[in-house]
């Protein structure tokens, strides 16, 4: 089942990306930023490989994912600023987003202020949910667009060119062909349990807040 639901992901992505081009990026990054767990290290990666086709430019993508950011923030920092937490948590369980991770972005926009909106962009998690805690906080919309972009860009920027280097290799050098066939089960049983894991604690999370 999982197995059908990442090959689905992978398929999506790549399809939106392939067809869509720079536009496609800014898409399904606006759709991670809007806290749909759309993982980014799906996204910018496979970018990153059509970098090394000759497809995309490096940092054209970049900003093209930085861009979809700014556009999928704009929706959790409303979220936040017209309806606060009450309203997170009584949808966000649809989407796994659980109290914890709330909780989190909630403390480290505390502990940083404004700053906490370019600082997160870098953070694993941190960074899905940080423009939730600038909405209630009701920050003021240009630092907020200008902090989430220049957090974001290096982020983008950084996943594009693993994928862009490891494309390179793959055209390459044929160890490393050989390298990924023989380890295609164990890559898919580890990103299977990887995933199950995940929303096995989002949903464990989700259901122990709301007993």
């Amino acid at each position: 089942m999982v197995e059908k639901i990442l090959g689905t992901l992978a398929a999506f992505v790549i399809a939106v990306i392939s067809g869509g081009g720079y536009l496609g990026i800014a898409l399904l990054m606006a759709i991670e930023s809007a806290c749909i767990p759309l993982p980014s290290e799906l996204i910018m990666p496979f970018a990153g490989y059509l970098v090394s086709t000759g497809r995309f430019d490096l940092f054209l993508a970049a900003t093209a994912g930085a861009i979809g950011c700014n556009l999928g923030s704009i929706v959790a920092y409303e979220v936040g600023k017209r309806g606060g937490r009450p309203v997170a948590e009584r949808w966000g369980r649809y989407l796994l987003i659980g109290a914890d991770e709330l909780d989190a972005a909630d403390r480290f926009f505390r502990r940083w202020g404004p700053a906490a909106v370019l600082i997160g962009r870098l953070l694993p998690v941190i960074r899905t949910f940080i423009a939730f805690p600038a909405g209630v906080a009701r920050m003021p919309l240009i630092p907020f667009h200008l902090y989430t972009f220049i957090g974001s860009w290096p982020f983008c920027l950084g996943l594009a060119w693993v994928g862009m280097t490891l494309g390179d290799k793959w055209n390459s050098d044929p160890r490393l062909k050989a390298a990924f066939h023989q380890a295609d089960l164990a890559i898919g049983l580890v990103l299977v349990a990887a995933v199950s894991l995940y929303v096995w604690h989002r949903v464990r999370g989700i259901r122990r807040n709301r007993a």
